[in-house]
């Protein structure tokens, strides 16, 4: 039987979303934690803006340990999806904060890319071969 935690991502008064991480996934839990966050983030079920819960609180929600969580706020963060404020918490960034161009798409890239990392590792291929498999997809013609 799959083994799963779950917890709130959002401030009582925000949307009912809910994270699922599931311990039996060849997915690793920061990864599961991290591509879920940034769904909600496209689908707009987390707003600019909004709260999130701290790493210490997250991690207990969710039985997980703080470097965990820790880790996949991290990855949000460097993809322009989060911001941390020193001893003010961590939110949703604001559009078109990190990285120029049209916002909206670029999430949207980040939701394609997120499900291709997800199907790499579910077929239990490595990161070069994922590589290559985007080198060639590039390479070819429109």
């Amino acid at each position: 039987m799959a083994r799963q935690r779950t917890g709130h991502p959002v401030p009582p008064d925000g949307p009912a979303a809910v994270l699922r991480i599931d311990l039996s996934r060849p997915v690793p839990p920061y990864e599961q934690l991290r591509a879920q966050i940034a769904g909600l983030v496209a689908a707009a079920e987390l707003s600019p803006g909004s709260r999130l819960p701290s790493v210490r609180q997250l991690a207990g929600d969710l039985g997980l340990a703080p470097g965990t969580v820790a880790r996949a706020y991290t990855e949000l963060e460097a993809e322009g999806l989060l911001v941390t404020r020193q001893r003010g918490g961590t939110f949703v960034a604001e559009p078109g904060l990190k990285e120029s161009g049209d916002p909206a798409r670029l999430q949207a890239l980040a939701v394609a890319a997120d499900s291709f990392v997800a199907t790499v590792r579910q077929l239990g291929l490595g990161d070069e071969a994922a590589e290559a498999a985007v080198r060639r997809a590039l390479a070819r013609p429109a």
